[in-house]
């Protein structure tokens, strides 16, 4: 999917950033922000026994202090500067070789590790304590953030196809999922219907359902049956070329009740609100508040806490659809917008999500347009 060029096309842009800051290096621990910089693609990120570190400098390419057992695969990326030991190593795990390449590449000059929002730091506490005793390791300034928030042209593609591979599955739901079906089944069922579709894997799907709305938007299936009345929802973030898609679909089981149908309106209206003000220039915190309007009057949103985020190499980054999140939007940017509505007269809420990349003159639409009304399932 991506050439070794949308690699070094990136280093170039996080390196300007780091000079802007006086940064002599960055020091990378977390798998989202290796593969930015250099494509590498594993799921050997699932066992957290070792670390994995990058260290770019302020110029040329990043250098790889890596367990030997990546050392092929990264050979394959960009990086062709790769330090290994062998992995795991209770004594030593990789923090001299790390010390010294920081030490090499930095010399008395600034480092920096991400430290806001959404930053983790992906090595043993202890170990970090041991580096941060012999090497002085600040904030990076939030060049990586700032870096990836606004996509390339590649990977606004990627996206575009891993939304096109949820929407066909999507499409397909009713295959899976009519009256009587057990939640579990169309859990299992609908991550198949993706892989079909063409999804490499399927690391995030939720759901719920219920006569007035569902109680939650994060839950995992249970075995109760879908009735007759009910709105199912399912939400689901499906990988294709180490890119996300994220957006939601509800389904009525036969015809919706007037509450439902009402809700599934006032989604819909909320949606085109947020639309009507998406564009470069515009801050997060106006996207929120014309779709809050819509939601619930002003009030302030809903418990899930916001109306959307960003999108790409993880299920969500950067920004936040919040009143107090008040990044300005580029061209570029890749966004959901996720309005939340309660379900009048009843104790459950519905949500909707779709995905759209930010243009100058507006937003380009990711994730199949939804129906107008909601989608039915046999009973």
């Amino acid at each position: 999917m991506f050439d070794k060029a949308e690699f070094l096309t990136r280093i170039k842009h996080v390196q300007t950033r780091m000079a802007a800051h006086d940064l002599s290096a960055l020091l990378l621990t977390q798998e989202a922000d290796i593969r930015y910089l250099t494509g590498y693609l594993t799921r050997f990120w699932e066992s957290p026994t070792r670390p994995w570190f990058l260290v770019l400098p302020t110029d040329g390419l990043p250098i790889a202090v890596i367990p030997s057992i990546g050392a092929e695969l990264m050979s394959r990326t960009v990086v062709e500067d790769i330090r290994t030991w062998s992995a795991p190593n209770y004594s030593d795990d990789g923090i001299t070789l790390l010390r010294d390449c920081l030490r090499e590449v930095a010399g008395a000059g600034r480092i920096g590790t991400p430290h806001g929002i959404e930053s983790h730091l992906r090595m043993p506490l202890g170990d970090w304590i041991k580096l941060r005793d012999e090497i002085e390791i600040g904030s990076d300034m939030q060049v990586m953030r700032a870096a990836r928030m606004v996509k390339t042209p590649r990977e606004v593609e990627a996206i575009r196809e891993a939304c096109q591979i949820a929407g066909r599955a999507f499409a397909r739901v009713p295959e899976k999922a009519r009256a009587g079906s057990p939640l579990s089944d169309v859990f299992r069922g609908f991550q198949i219907l993706c892989l079909e579709e063409g999804a490499d894997w399927v690391p995030y799907l939720s759901g719920g359902k219920g006569h007035d709305g569902y109680d939650d938007v994060i839950s995992t299936a249970s075995e109760d049956p879908l009735a007759v009345g009910e709105v199912l929802m399912l939400d689901t973030g499906v990988i294709r070329n180490g890119y996300f898609s994220d957006f939601d679909r509800n389904f009525s089981v036969g015809t919706p009740s007037d509450p439902i149908a009402r809700a599934y309106d006032k989604l819909m209206e909320a949606t085109l609100a947020g639309e009507a003000v998406l564009k470069a220039g515009a801050t997060a915190a106006d996207i929120f508040h014309a779709m809050d309007k819509v939601c619930t009057g002003g009030a302030g949103g809903q418990s899930a806490g916001r109306l959307g985020h960003g999108l790409g190499l993880q299920l969500t980054e950067g920004l936040s659809f919040i009143a107090d999140d008040h990044t300005v939007l580029e061209a570029g940017m890749v966004i959901t917008l996720e309005p939340g509505a309660s379900v009048s007269g009843g104790a459950g809420l519905m949500v909707h999500e779709d995905d759209y990349v930010v243009t100058n003159t507006g937003w380009e639409r990711l994730s199949p347009a939804p129906s107008a009304q909601l989608m039915r399932l046999d009973t």
